[in-house]
């Protein structure tokens, strides 16, 4: 935290930002919450073209829905009948923000970060997300230069919504991977 501090001085003494533009940029971030993500899953679940447009580049995605998903890479990642996938950052706690507000405090915990990688069923579980065996899991691994967002399956009985009640049912932690979405 203190070399963090100490660039951000550095910057504002060299002229690249003032200290109020700083302030209104955290406050902007900090104000972000899951809205904007879900909106681009409902969206995804709606249009096959969308889809996979945010597989191959969800920053580019979200600009087409005037959605700003901030300066780093995201990789949208799908959730299948096969394949269960889940986000951590093992360092720290990179995260898609811009799209899924802030992390929540158990994401940066060393206990998440480390057990995620090791016993994800468990982590799972201990979210009441119960993964079937036959269903294979993955844990994606943030890092500084590229973040990950879970593309979460579509739950049943969603056939006959439209784009704003399906992002209503879209969370925050089902695009982190830790929950599903079972039903409407």
């Amino acid at each position: 935290m203190v070399m963090a501090e100490a660039v951000e001085q550095l910057l504002i003494d060299k002229g690249i930002f003032s200290a109020d533009e700083m302030r209104r940029m955290l406050e902007q971030i900090d104000a972000k919450s899951p809205a904007e993500g879900a909106r681009m899953v409902a969206r995804a679940w709606l249009d096959p073209d969308f889809k996979a447009r945010l597989l191959e580049d969800v920053n580019a995605a979200a600009k087409e829905l005037n959605i700003d998903a901030g300066p780093i890479p995201i990789l949208a990642i799908e959730n299948t009948h096969a394949l269960h996938n889940a986000i951590v950052c093992t360092l720290c706690s990179c995260y898609p923000k811009f799209l899924i507000g802030l992390p929540p405090d158990w994401y940066k915990s060393r206990n998440y970060r480390s057990r995620m990688i090791s016993e994800p069923r468990a982590v799972l579980a201990e979210f009441g997300t119960m993964i079937a065996d036959d269903v294979e899991v993955r844990v994606h691994d943030s890092t500084a230069d590229l973040r990950y967002m879970i593309l979460p399956m579509r739950p049943q009985g969603a056939e006959g919504l439209d784009e704003e009640a399906l992002a209503a049912l879209v969370t925050r932690d089902s695009m982190i991977g830790v929950t599903v979405i079972d039903k409407v």
